[in-house]
């Protein structure tokens, strides 16, 4: 996640009033994007920008939450979007069924705006910190891909002076 932008979060639910509500939630510090059913929410997830966050609901038409979520996570391209599910579904096999599916948060509805603006701010943080992080490695990695020519090199000089300098020291091998 880019710090200098404003996160994109993508709403995914088949009933416009649910839509409206966490829309109208989530649009002075975010901005939305909405997808009404599974398919469209997995084409949506890929477009740039990439949603920084997914709040997904569970029931829907032709393609269920937990369905649309491992396709997420199944994706290279989409498998580090965090997704919460928004749900009415609120017995603990559903919630423990959305875990495995990938999910990094569960939200029972009616929605506690309290509640949803709390966990969408701590989820929004710790994405941004694993991109941080993420980043951070690539940029050790390069740092000691770099340095590891580098060590190369020298060697590679050492050796052809060492050779050098045997050379001059014996007419023989010379």
């Amino acid at each position: 996640m880019n710090s200098n932008k404003q996160a994109t979060i993508l709403i995914v639910d088949d009933t416009p009033e649910n839509i409206k509500i966490l829309t109208a939630l989530l649009k002075n510090d975010y901005k939305t994007k909405i997808a009404t059913n599974g398919i469209d929410a997995l084409n949506i997830a890929k477009i740039y920008p990439m949603p920084d966050l997914i709040l997904l609901d569970i029931m829907m038409p032709n393609m269920d939450g937990y369905e649309v979520c491992r396709k997420l996570k199944a994706s290279p391209q989409t498998c580090d979007i965090p997704v919460i599910f928004i749900t009415a579904k609120t017995s603990i096999n559903d919630e423990e069924k959305g875990f495995e599916a990938g999910a990094v948060d569960y939200i029972f509805k009616p929605i506690s705006p309290p509640i949803l603006l709390a966990r969408v701010k701590t989820h929004m943080q710790l994405q941004k910190s694993r991109s941080s992080l993420k980043n951070e490695n690539r940029s050790l990695h390069g740092s000691l891909h770099e340095q590891k020519l580098h060590k190369e090199t020298l060697q590679d000089i050492a050796m052809i002076a060492m050779g050098a300098l045997a050379e001059s020291r014996d007419p023989e091998t010379g």
